[in-house]
């Protein structure tokens, strides 16, 4: 029977499992806003503003389609091999690729073959953050006690508004220290070529990880994903709709606002930048707090509270956006990054009471990756394309309230986790675990 840990070593490892998930969302995030800020124009610069725009969002969107592979890869040798180990799998992907892409020449300089490579190299980062959400979660999660998996699970869910701000932060200087034609000729290569020190780091974290206990002391899967949609698909859809509502906010605000605010409302793309890194600032205080709620209260609750609070708040968003106002733009963002992190801080610790120990990491990270497919990476293309043919926010704002909604009513079928047993009875066939 495995046992947990101390309380003074699970923070240890909550705060390591966030520290790694914050330099992978990093690598992530500074293509998104690449993407929506330059890639166009470096390496589509024979379309038009638009259809570069959707162009390079659409490049942007190739890593979330690589995502599920990474998740059934990363899943089968994570509940084969161990949590540990597929964490340092997923960073050396990820930093490579990133490291690459800020070597990557660009349109005028190779051609067609700069965006062919652009596609891969994002295809290949897709892989590796495919695989590191189910680790990082499943290592913070399955050390925490009972009472505290929502708190200890939104550590890894920090690690994306850290990333942002990060990421954010140094687009910030970069553009703010650099003329525009600087920053268009290689100052954006500088956020990408930095991952290299954020890899160093992240290795040398990830390699003193301990493996969970939980896993330690299971039965094996042979097959993982084959047991897992022989036995519990319908846990895999549930969880995959429930979380689509926050992936898509979640990349709206935080990557198509960048593109629309500096493009169509002419903003200026430093005080966009500066406003979305305070949301996030927000964002990351937010998450642990609503996360340790959902502990108290149920996961259920807190979660069906922000998808009906972020329904109602759609069409607010961007009207407030639409003034051109800062303060407005940012009240909007908080608000909005408030309501989502009521979702996202406890979907970490969901997915993992959910599944039962021996296919947890496959089912986690495929729920998830699923949801960020249809709900996040097409998010920022669906929008453009909703303003490009309509001329008003208010299509995208409708379409975020329905995203809320197909996400309100699968958490309505979702099961009460907050109280369940992690650790399966070895007397009962894995099929008997944690069936809905």
């Amino acid at each position: 029977m495995a046992t947990t840990p101390p309380e003074r070593s699970i923070r240890r490892i909550a705060s390591t499992s966030f520290i790694g998930t914050a330099i992978e969302w990093y690598d992530f995030f500074i293509y998104a806003n690449a993407a929506a800020l330059v890639f166009g124009t470096q390496f589509f610069p024979r379309l038009s503003p638009v259809a570069a725009t959707l162009a390079s969002l659409s490049t942007f969107a190739v890593g979330f389609l690589a995502r599920p592979l990474g998740s059934v890869l990363m899943g089968h040798f994570g509940d084969r091999v161990g949590r540990k180990s597929m964490l340092v799998a997923s960073l050396l992907i990820m930093g490579v690729a990133t490291i690459l892409i800020g070597l990557l020449p660009t349109y005028a300089q190779i051609g067609v073959w700069a965006p062919i490579l652009l596609v891969a190299l994002r295809f290949v980062q897709g892989l590796g953050v495919g695989g590191e959400w189910g680790g990082a979660v499943l290592v913070a999660v399955e050390h925490a006690p009972g009472t505290k998996r929502g708190f200890y699970g939104s550590f890894p869910q920090m690690g994306v508004p850290a990333g942002i701000i990060l990421s954010n932060l140094v687009f910030l200087t970069m553009t703010s220290v650099l003329e525009p034609a600087q920053f268009a000729s290689w100052g954006w290569r500088v956020p990408f070529l930095l991952s290299a020190v954020l890899i160093a780091v992240g290795l040398y974290i990830r390699l003193r990880l301990e493996e969970s206990p939980l896993f330690v002391a299971s039965t094996k899967a042979r097959m993982p994903v084959v047991e897992l949609f022989r036995d519990h698909w319908r846990r895999v859809v549930l969880a995959g709709l429930a979380f689509m509502a926050a992936n898509t906010i979640g990349y709206i605000t935080l990557v198509y606002v960048l593109s629309y605010a500096t493009g169509p409302l002419k903003m200026s793309r430093s005080t966009v930048l500066l406003l979305v890194l305070l949301a996030s600032v927000v964002q990351l205080v937010a998450t642990p707090a609503l996360s340790a709620l959902s502990d108290r209260l149920g996961r259920r609750k807190v979660f069906l509270a922000g998808a009906v609070l972020s329904t109602l708040w759609s069409l607010p968003l961007f009207l407030l956006i639409d003034t051109r106002s800062p303060v407005a733009v940012f009240v909007g963002l908080v608000v909005a990054v408030t309501f989502l992190s009521a979702m996202y801080g406890p979907q970490a610790a969901i997915a993992a009471e959910l599944f039962p120990t021996r296919v947890r990491y496959s089912g986690a990270s495929l729920g998830y990756q699923f949801s960020a497919i249809f709900g996040g990476g097409l998010a920022p293309l669906i929008a453009t394309s909703l303003y490009a043919s309509t001329g008003t926010s208010v299509s995208t704002a409708l379409y975020l309230a329905a995203i809320c909604v197909v996400s309100l009513v699968a958490t309505a079928f979702v099961p009460e986790t907050h109280r369940a047993e992690l650790s399966e009875p070895k007397s009962l066939p894995p099929q008997e675990v944690a069936n809905p």
